[in-house]
């Protein structure tokens, strides 16, 4: 295994990173730090000393241990596409775009035309300040192997037995919740600076926050469900009012449509 025969050769593994922006730069350069060669391409960023600088996607695999893409998804295929005719036989291109089960299925397929083996990583955290330390989640037929490359390298990479996608998966089915938590807070917090009570608000969230425990997400979800007409018509109100006050009620209808459903739902079994 190639990580064993680095080990053995007393070398620090070949690692290609596709991409150099902000995610890509902070891996790659702690990846240097921690003893590998990084073939660094990006197409608008420079890869800087001591990183070796390839001259396109095929040029930085070419010789590397392990292809890590982190461009995006909208550009993931086109990465992959251009990159395979430079990976050798072994090597696992790791696709670390944040992007859907389905598109992570099909860049598996494509690498698997190609005779190239494949590894969905989710990265479940903000790379700044945390680098190659940002927990991973990975899956797929290269998933092993990524986790024998990167962990001793100082990587957090937790193995998801299963296919390409669901790594992905897991890191969106969280993102419904954190980003969608992070959206109703900014949108809270904007009508409450126009209503001249943003301070009042913020700290009543805190303390929401800081209480939240163990019976929280069952307490949500089951007063959702108990009291969703209810519900439906509150945030009718409060969709009213941001309105009112200049703000675009986007959290708040989305949250009306989806108790609106609820009741309907309930509505629809007791016949």
């Amino acid at each position: 295994m190639t990580a064993a025969r680095s080990a053995a050769d007393g070398e620090g593994p070949v690692i290609a990173v596709l991409g150099l922006g902000e995610a890509g730069g902070a891996i790659a350069r702690d990846l240097v730090a921690a003893g590998a060669t990084v073939r660094g391409y990006d197409p608008a960023v420079p890869a800087p000393p001591p990183m070796v600088a390839a001259a396109g996607e095929a040029d930085a695999a070419a010789g590397a241990d392990l292809v890590l893409s982190v461009n995006s998804a909208h550009d993931a295929m086109e990465a992959l596409v251009n990159g395979a005719p430079g990976v050798r036989e072994g090597t696992v291109w790791a696709d670390l775009n944040t992007a859907s089960p389905g598109l992570k299925g099909e860049l598996a397929a494509a690498a698997r035309e190609r005779g190239v083996r494949f590894a969905d990583v989710a990265i479940m955290a903000p790379v700044p300040g945390r680098g190659l330390r940002t927990p991973l989640l990975v899956s797929g037929e290269g998933a092993a192997d990524v986790a024998a490359l990167l962990t001793p390298l100082g990587a957090s990479v937790q193995v998801l037995d299963g296919e390409p996608g669901l790594a992905a998966s897991r890191k969106l089915l969280r993102s419904v919740f954190f980003k969608g938590m992070a959206a109703a807070v900014v949108e809270a917090l904007e009508a409450a600076r126009a209503a001249g009570c943003e301070e009042w608000l913020r700290q009543d969230i805190v303390g929401e926050l800081s209480a939240a425990g163990p019976a929280t997400v069952d307490r949500l979800v089951e007063g959702s469900h108990r009291h969703a007409v209810r519900r439906t018509h509150e945030m009718e109100a409060a969709a009213r009012m941001l309105t009112e006050l200049g703000v675009p009620p986007l959290v708040a209808t989305a949250s009306r449509d989806l108790l609106a459903r609820l009741a309907a739902e309930a509505e629809a079994a007791k016949v």
